[in-house]
């Protein structure tokens, strides 16, 4: 991973650097199969797939009752981080709500009202491994806006990790389902004898989730679809190198196809990011991962002529996580429109926003950011425009409607308005 002159990047390099690939179209013949079995065979498929997937032989799929006795498996310290962690997600996500409003323009009493999703399912990667960070992700921002019903599933296990059932139960969560892969999003979204369908499907998975949630996508509703995790650092003469280095560390240890990017316009602080990676690789546990994304063509450190070009690429790349660490952080945001999720300063670990900041760590990725945000209390509303007009506000627009409906052929929507202001 030597650094790279921006400029001299090739077609086919600037291409894997920004053209991100989620893995999805790879998956999407194998993840068919998985969602007819499920729909055709409901709890047995899904007990027959997480004995081949797993390993584990699930005797009920539904485990909410386990939420009760998790807490008394966890250490204090790991209560008390993923309580004060809920708090903050809810403190932030409270200030998402929209307020119902209406307004008066020119006689025409107009206006917008939300109102939540009846059902949700929330994946949550986990089984024997804990990740109750994705739980409280997931279900905070659904239960903040208002969802009667959120439900979680989570991978199957001999014993699923208490953190997680923890999470479900600090959350609010209404029901946990042992549940992984392909064959979750297929219960999900259609329905088996244990688990009731839900209108939409939100959270982080791998490729198989990913690829089930673009297949079943139109039956029921989906988030987005997201790919390995990334990060694209800008730092400039005033970055301390070794934070840098340790955040590129940190998003690469998710995946080996994690793509970690760091630009800077000085050729010294590149070098100085590089001798940092170099030093503290050593020291992670997952070093052997983290090795992989680095090297892969998705990964790279890269000298800008100036934070301007530096800026230019960010847009281009549209990041999951950006993280600005420069001199005037403010600037260099103010030129970039399009990122999942912003990280402004020095003292600002991307692991502050995927842990305890509030805001939200289920992020677009694969350039999606151009697009789409990341999960918020919006993901699980529903807003509906309401109207109003009397004699006065209706006689100022029937010329209007008269005329269109007359163009576009529609002699019934004319006559809607006429036989209102007949004498």
């Amino acid at each position: 991973m030597s650094p790279m002159q921006l400029s001299d990047l090739d077609a086919d390099r600037r291409a894997a650097l920004v053209d991100r690939d989620s893995g999805v179209e790879a998956e999407r013949e194998t993840v068919r199969e998985i969602i007819e079995q499920v729909r055709a065979d409901g709890d047995a498929a899904l007990k027959e797939l997480s004995s081949r997937f797993d390993g584990v032989e699930v005797e009920s799929i539904e485990v909410t009752a386990r939420i009760d006795e998790a807490g008394s498996a966890l250490d204090s310290d790991i209560k008390a981080a993923i309580e004060t962690a809920a708090a903050n997600i809810r403190e932030f996500h409270a200030a998402e709500v929209p307020e119902d409003w209406r307004a008066d323009f020119d006689g025409r009493e107009l206006g917008r009202r939300f109102r939540p999703l009846d059902r949700v399912g929330i994946y949550a990667p986990g089984g024997t491994a804990a990740y109750p960070s994705s739980v409280l992700m997931g279900v905070i921002p659904a239960k903040v806006a208002g969802v009667e019903e959120v439900v979680v599933a989570t991978p199957p296990a001999e014993e699923i990790h208490p953190a997680t059932l923890y999470a479900a139960d600090v959350a609010e969560a209404d029901a946990v389902y042992q549940i992984g892969g392909a064959q979750a999003i297929a219960a999900l979204a259609y329905g088996t004898e244990s688990v009731e369908p839900v209108q939409k499907i939100a959270g982080p998975g791998n490729r198989f989730v990913t690829a089930a949630k673009a297949e079943v996508q139109g039956d029921a509703a989906i988030d987005f679809l997201a790919g390995p995790s990334e990060l694209l650092a800008i730092a400039d003469d005033t970055a301390d190198p070794a934070a840098v280095a340790a955040d590129m560390l940190a998003q690469a240890e998710h995946d080996p196809d994690s793509s970690v990017v760091a630009i800077t316009d000085d050729a010294a602080v590149a070098d100085s990011i590089r001798a940092a990676i170099d030093a503290q690789i050593p020291e992670r546990d997952r070093a052997e991962t983290i090795e992989a994304a680095l090297d892969g063509p998705q990964s790279a450190i890269l000298v800008a002529d100036s934070l301007t070009a530096a800026a230019t690429f960010a847009e281009a790349y549209a990041a999951e996580h950006l993280s600005i660490q420069t001199a005037d952080d403010e600037a260099v945001l103010d030129a970039i429109d399009s990122a999942g999720s912003v990280f402004l300063g020095h003292q600002t670990p991307v692991a502050a926003g995927d842990y305890a900041t509030g805001t939200n760590h289920v992020l677009p990725t694969g350039g999606q950011a151009k697009i789409v945000g990341g999960l918020s209390v919006d993901t699980f509303l529903r807003a509906t425009t309401v109207q109003r007009l009397d004699d006065d506000s209706l006689s100022g627009l029937a010329d209007t409607i008269r005329t269109l409906a007359a163009t576009e052929g529609l002699d019934a929507h004319e006559a809607s308005v006429s036989v209102r202001l007949e004498d």
